[in-house]
């Protein structure tokens, strides 16, 4: 039973990283904008920690302006990102031209008799129940809108974080090796080696 409820908290730590790793690492989806608009939003409730935090110098209010960038993608189905600055807050994007975004956005509207399609980098994921939004970093365009989109800064980061790891988790094993199971082989020896002579001593009685 210990076992299973182990391998049952390694899974669900597991799934726990994944899910940060993906809500975090930047994503990249080819659309058509179709127009922005800015939306009221409530953050008091636990949501919140789906939206960028206030930068320095802002009040923290429970109600602010949310900008919202209206998007298709290539493949028809409809996209909707939120465009907030992330600061030096986290996930560490360092961004602060939220205004910019927003009037490139504007501009790059078009429609479906003369599409103009734009390569939109955001993190996040989108939930139409709880009302939240990707937040959206950059746009690009490109000429068309069946392009092949490799994640090279994702495979990159990933490797170089795995080796990284790899390599504390080597150090750390060889440390227990050289130091922490010698220590404990020689505390079991004196350990038996006392209880040896106390059941002797109790023999001799």
């Amino acid at each position: 039973m210990l076992a299973k409820i182990r391998w049952i908290l390694k899974v669900l730590l597991a799934l726990l990283v994944l899910a940060a790793f993906h809500y975090n690492l930047p994503q990249r989806d080819v659309v058509r904008i179709t127009g922005t608009e800015i939306l009221r939003k409530d953050l008091s409730g636990w949501t919140g920690m789906f939206y960028a935090a206030a930068l320095s110098g802002e009040a923290q209010t429970q109600n602010r302006d949310l900008r919202l960038i209206n998007a298709v993608r290539a493949n028809g189905k409809v996209s909707v990102y939120r465009n907030e600055d992330t600061g030096f807050n986290w996930p560490p994007y360092f961004k602060f031209d939220s205004s910019n975004l927003q009037a490139e956005a504007e501009d790059a509207v078009s429609n479906k008799e003369a599409p103009e399609w734009y390569i939109l980098r955001h993190y996040g994921w989108r939930n139409t129940f709880w009302s939240i939004y990707p937040n959206a970093v950059s746009l690009k365009p490109i000429d068309r809108p069946d392009v092949r989109l490799i994640p090279w800064f994702n495979i990159v980061f990933l490797l170089v974080l795995a080796a990284l790891f790899w390599a504390i988790y080597v150090r750390v094993r060889g440390f227990w090796a050289r130091r922490v199971y010698p220590v404990i082989d020689r505390i079991d020896a004196a350990a038996e080696e006392t209880s040896g002579r106390v059941i002797g001593w109790f023999r001799r009685k």
